[in-house]
């Protein structure tokens, strides 16, 4: 049987909407929390089962043109789709600022739109995208729009990556909150260890995934380690499938492509 592909019909106006596309959307509490290995390291496990997974960041701001220290550079040497940093990365900006602004520096305005069509090409490539947002939900993407705006546009469930130190319950709850006041499908979450055990003495990290589950009522799908060895595809998709939730990751894509409804 032939496989299916993503259906990209954008719906180009004031108001605009982007037909439900099967995959899902990696968020963080906030910049540097890890969205890009997280995402790498799902999109690899996936791959490794046999699934044609993508992944696309719709903007980046904060690296120079063409530096291999990129968000798309690390997402395409790190997930092994085999596709080019420009083609995951259509928008990219050299300043280190909030999409909206490092655009606005490089003289260009970015609207929802044009970010959506972005994704075509690798919606047509592959079965399933992970997509990479830029800081949290309510960075601003454009003149009017933030995050969440592009995430509720493209009918897409969320997967919350946070930090597991100190400081997470409440940057996880609020994001949580701002996504269920627009009726968004949250996955889960995943901690995320971004530094090693030898530089941090944090006891909450044993107690604040239970916490955020207990609070949130949302599914904690495990706790990513810091991994000091150079990162492959292979090495992610192994601690991806050992110390994460992929079932549900799975499941939440099987969904994926039926459309969230907001209560009235």
């Amino acid at each position: 049987m032939e496989r299916q592909k993503l259906k990209g019909n954008y719906v180009i106006g004031n108001s605009v909407k982007a037909a439900s596309l099967r995959g899902l959307f990696v968020t963080g509490t906030d910049t540097g929390v890890g969205k890009t290995v997280i995402t790498a390291a799902i999109t690899a496990a996936l791959r490794s089962e046999g699934i044609s997974a993508g992944v696309w960041k719709p903007v980046q701001s904060g690296a120079p043109l063409g530096s291999t220290d990129s968000d798309a550079h690390r997402l395409s040497r790190w997930s092994g789709t085999g596709d080019l940093p420009g083609d995951i990365a259509p928008f990219s900006y050299e300043a280190p600022l909030t999409p909206y602004l490092a655009a606005r520096e490089a003289g260009v305005e970015l609207t929802l739109d044009k970010l959506l069509q972005g994704g075509r090409p690798l919606a047509e490539r592959h079965d399933v995208l992970l997509v990479e947002g830029a800081g949290g939900i309510a960075a601003p993407l454009t003149t009017q729009e933030l995050v969440i705006d592009l995430i509720e546009a493209l009918g897409m469930p969320v997967l919350i990556v946070a930090k597991s130190g100190l400081g997470t319950i409440n940057h996880t709850l609020l994001t949580l909150s701002m996504l269920r006041q627009r009726h968004i499908r949250v996955a889960g979450v995943v901690l995320n260890e971004t530094i090693t055990d030898k530089q941090q003495d944090d006891p909450s990290r044993d107690t604040n995934g239970v916490l955020i589950a207990r609070y949130g009522r949302v599914p904690v799908l495990g706790c990513f380690p810091y991994i000091e060895r150079k990162l492959t595809p292979a090495l992610l998709a192994r601690q991806a499938s050992e110390k994460l939730q992929l079932a549900v990751i799975r499941a939440a894509l099987s969904r994926s492509a039926a459309p969230h409804k907001k209560r009235l």
